[in-house]
């Protein structure tokens, strides 16, 4: 596992559109989906999981939803020390995309991915079996929240700051 010390002065500084904070949200189980937030930009995506949460499945999922998105929009991912990101390795290889880990129970250390799962659970209750929403679901819930305003961009939504940041408004 590469500590989140060794990731780079552009992710930490928010300099730069791309780096991600990843995390699971969990419904009824064994049903979660996974969450990415962009640092800078506060730009959402929700990755379903229907076939559960094991290492090899979310490796392969976020693999198929990443290798989507343009390069500079997947320049690193920071992740708690979760048992689904055993396959962590494998994402760097098939994304050229590093995947750094948050100190053990840091979770503020992923605090724009906090904040964002704390926005979902709106959408994704708790006891929702997560398995029932498809992929479109899930964008559509992410485009919600993208056209949230927020007071840390200065009121402009994450739709408004990656147009602002990137020129146009890209989703997986």
């Amino acid at each position: 596992m590469v500590s989140i010390d060794l990731r780079g002065p552009d992710a930490d500084n928010r300099t730069e559109p791309g780096h991600l904070e990843g995390d699971l949200v969990f419904g009824t189980r064994p049903s979660a989906v996974a969450t990415l937030a962009d640092r800078q930009t506060r730009s959402t995506h929700v990755v379903a999981l229907p076939d559960g949460y094991r290492a090899d499945t979310v490796a392969e999922a976020l693999i198929a939803y990443l290798s989507r998105l343009p390069a500079h929009r997947r320049r690193s991912l920071t992740w708690d020390r979760g048992r689904e990101m055993a396959e962590h390795e494998r994402i760097t290889a098939a994304l050229d995309m590093p995947v750094y880990f948050c100190a053990p129970h840091h979770r503020w250390q992923r605090g724009t991915n906090e904040n964002t799962n704390g926005l979902l659970r709106r959408y994704l209750r708790k006891n929702a079996d997560l398995c029932g929403f498809s992929q479109d679901d899930l964008d559509t819930i992410a485009a919600r929240l993208d056209d949230r305003p927020r007071r840390v961009l200065d009121w402009n939504s994450p739709r408004q700051r990656v147009e602002q940041v990137l020129g146009t408004y890209v989703t997986a």
